[in-house]
């Protein structure tokens, strides 16, 4: 009989995952909020979705399509949450009425986004939950159709942390059959602070906006808008990420070692690295700057990861110039839209208190 596995989303990633682990073996439940069903309609009415690239390729018949986010937690009790991290909220809501101790949520990336749940959860009286994060997603993939999905490359080693840290090993045995390699960070916190993107996106968007605009996104985002000197701002924004972790505990890798462990391009510098990279050479720039590597990765991305340093001493002024420059870009205020101590319940907690909650998950330990 095969596993059953829950995947909520209705984008590139979902839809790649979706397929792959369908014709791998998998029956996949596949849901989406009701407001965005469209996003599915063409899945139903084709019965599937056709994977290109360079995993699985085929038609995938994916087991169930649905919009009733009840049905999708009964189908199995691995939930893979694979939407942006301004989308956690809602699904997290409407996910809260249906969880039972025995589900496993895993949000795929989370960037911290396992302790906004956690915080979400409990003021509706939600507990005992197990919650988890990845730090990248698990494929470089598109949509390239309204019911096709094509993956360009898989992210090896993919890194997982759980929020309680006591069941890392549990939910680690249970993603390992879909994600062969995964890796295990010793707390969702520093998951969190190991996803790239915040790092890699902010810094090369806003130093391509002119180019952005004017072609549209009609240039190889990392093959020519990653040049050395927006490497360097990168690198710099990265120093400041692992100061961060430092103050915390952690010991992270910078990100060009991170970029070669993922499997992105050879070891050596990050341009060396980005421009080794058959995947990340094939990916064109946002079409505009109101994009998510602008709206996600500095409200759910460096403004968290500066307000978590800031909580903890550690100073992180190129992060902070990014955020005031993007909020000016993108029209809204990134230090208010996203999360902050206060969303991940962690406001106030010294280190102590925040290790016990990360072990343990028990906010009140902690207080």
């Amino acid at each position: 009989m095969s596993e059953h596995i829950a995947i909520l989303g209705g984008g590139n990633t979902a839809f790649a995952t979706a397929a792959n682990l369908t014709l791998r073996g998998f029956d996949v439940t596949l849901c989406d909020l009701p407001g965005f069903g469209h996003v599915l309609d063409p899945v139903r009415d084709t019965g599937g979705i056709h994977l290109l690239g360079v995993e699985e390729t085929g038609a995938a018949k994916i087991h169930c399509v649905t919009t009733d986010i009840e049905a999708a937690l009964d189908a199995s009790d691995l939930i893979l949450v694979i939407v942006p991290a301004y989308a956690h909220e809602p699904f997290a809501l409407a996910c809260a009425p249906h969880l039972k101790p025995e589900h496993a949520v895993v949000l795929m990336p989370g960037t911290l986004g396992t302790l906004a749940w956690a915080t979400l959860l409990r003021e509706r009286g939600v507990t005992g939950i197990t919650l988890a994060e990845v730090d990248t997603a698990p494929y470089v993939c598109r949509k390239t159709g309204p019911d096709e999905a094509t993956i360009w490359g898989a992210v090896s080693g993919l890194g997982l942390g759980v929020l309680p840290a006591t069941e890392t090993g549990r939910v680690r045995d249970r993603l390992a059959p879909l994600f062969p390699g995964m890796q295990a960070y010793p707390t969702a916190m520093a998951c969190g602070l190991s996803a790239m993107n915040p790092v890699v996106h902010p810094a090369g968007v806003l130093m391509n906006a002119g180019r952005i605009e004017y072609s549209h996104g009609e240039f190889y985002f990392y093959e020519e808008g990653v040049s050395p000197s927006v490497a360097k701002t990168i690198m710099a924004v990265d120093a400041e990420r692992r100061a961060i972790a430092r103050a915390l505990g952690y010991a992270l890798v910078a990100a060009d070692e991170a970029f070669y462990r993922a499997g992105f391009g050879p070891r050596g510098d990050l341009w060396a690295a980005i421009n080794g990279s058959r995947m990340l050479t094939q990916l064109k720039a946002p079409g505009s700057l109101e994009s998510r590597w602008l709206t996600e990765d500095i409200p759910y991305g460096l403004s968290t990861w500066h307000d978590v340093g800031a909580q903890y001493g550690v100073d992180a002024p190129l992060m902070r110039g990014l955020v005031d420059i993007g909020s000016v870009v993108m029209g809204f205020d990134g230090w208010t839209a996203g999360r902050s101590v206060r969303e991940l319940g962690i406001e106030g907690m010294d280190l102590d208190g925040l290790n016990a909650f990360l072990q343990t998950g028990d906010w009140r330990r902690s207080s």
